[in-house]
């Protein structure tokens, strides 16, 4: 993308340049650039780029340039994306993209209020420009049989492979099937996997474009480290880092397998006073929105999450992203990774690996193509295993909590 390039290059509609000036934007990143002429001139896209590279703008902003040109009193377009966050947020930027454009949304999802479930019916019914729905909640509303997806013209599948990583694929083909042929239909992935291609071949026409920017690469600004600990050494060695670097970090996303870890952590680090909150599927909607909210407004340094919130969640300028548990597919790392050193910003990324981590983490390494560096712990936490890249994934005479004690011999009979 050449520097001199501008949003008014890209043949976007007055109401929404006056948007983007109102808002200061002038200049669009590389996936901005690259997609947005072809979705104007109609074509299917499937676009691969990492989050934090302004890929929601992408196809947010050639919909709404069309249909502040042709206005419409039905659904015109569809955008399904995996979680209940993700669609808030995109609901949140497409109402700054078109302020200056008459044009009504709705976002469908579940985990709410019967309140919000008639708000979400009615105007499905009566007709809303942009409907951004998970796949789950949108299927309860189609099967009620008052869905009508007649005028559709452009149906966006927003984080694909995270949607297929969560099981959609049935839904997806299922929501897509009922919409007329000659829609638009564009697929953006932070990834590339073989099972995004076999949707792509489903969803696309034959003559559909591509735009890959950046696959599965770490932005440049992140400092990238890992420990080899046993399971034991992990919370100590994050209360250290806390303490010690937290007024530095301004705010801090903790990354773990699990709900029951994400509890645990929560408790500890509460008892050691620090400002910390968590998000888990045992939260209802009305909790995790203010906790995203209070994280996001620097009111909560420290975030505790499962795999949630590891894309999608548009937060700029995390000081510190520590992964608890090695991520079980490497471009989830990517992804956890990704809430840092955001829009050139500067940022740290912590991982934490036991023994029976390291062939994944290996696959890891040559994913980005370059060995992340292994740091030695500091004395007042113990003894370390050593990290083997040639690991197979083979159990060692470890095991989480530290070294196996050698068994005495039983006596002789």
């Amino acid at each position: 993308m050449e520097e001199s390039l501008t949003f008014k290059d890209l043949n976007l509609s007055q109401q929404v340049q006056d948007s983007l000036e109102a808002m200061r934007f002038s200049n669009p990143t590389p996936i901005q650039a690259q997609a947005i002429p072809k979705i104007i001139e109609g074509k299917d896209l499937i676009a691969c780029a990492q989050t934090g590279t302004g890929k929601t703008a992408a196809f947010l902003l050639p919909v709404i340039s069309r249909l502040s040109e042709n206005p419409s009193d039905s659904i015109d377009t569809l955008i399904l994306t995996p979680t209940r966050e993700l669609a808030i947020q995109i609901d949140q930027q497409l109402e700054g993209f078109s302020y200056f454009v008459p044009l009504s949304s709705i976002s469908v999802y579940g985990g709410n209020s019967t309140q919000n479930w008639d708000q979400q019916r009615n105007s499905l019914i009566n007709g809303v420009n942009i409907v951004i729905a998970t796949p789950g909640r949108l299927i309860q509303h189609i099967n009620q049989g008052y869905v009508n997806f007649d005028n559709i013209n452009t149906v966006i599948l927003d984080e694909a492979d995270r949607m297929l990583d969560m099981g959609f694929y049935d839904d997806l083909i299922k929501i897509t099937s009922n919409i007329k042929n000659d829609k638009q239909t564009l697929m953006f992935s932070a990834t590339m996997p073989p099972k995004i291609k076999k949707l792509a071949k489903e969803a696309l026409t034959e003559e559909h474009e591509e735009v890959t920017i950046a696959v599965s690469k770490t932005a440049e600004g992140v400092l990238q480290g890992a420990y080899m600990v046993y399971e034991n050494q992990k919370i100590p060695v994050i209360k250290g880092l806390l303490q010690d670097k937290l007024d530095e970090l301004q705010s801090v996303i903790i990354f773990c397998s699990s709900k029951l870890k994400v509890k645990n952590l929560e408790k500890e680090l509460k008892a050691q006073k620090l400002n910390v909150a968590s998000i888990h599927s045992d939260h209802d909607q009305d909790e995790r929105s203010k906790v995203l909210l209070d994280f996001k407004n620097r009111k909560l340094p420290i975030l505790i999450a499962t795999d949630i919130v590891s894309r999608g969640i548009d937060i700029d300028s995390i000081g510190l992203v520590i992964n608890y548990d090695v991520p079980k597919d490497p471009e989830d790392y990517v992804h956890r990774v990704g809430r840092t050193a955001r829009a050139n910003t500067k940022g740290i990324a912590i991982t934490f690996i036991t023994k029976d981590d390291e062939y994944q983490f290996n696959r890891i390494d040559k994913l980005l193509d370059k060995e992340v560096a292994k740091i030695t712990l500091p004395e007042e936490f113990g003894d370390q295993p050593d990290y083997n890249a040639n690991s197979r994934g083979k159990r060692k005479k470890f095991n989480n909590n530290g070294p196996r004690k050698k068994r005495k011999p039983s006596p002789k009979k």
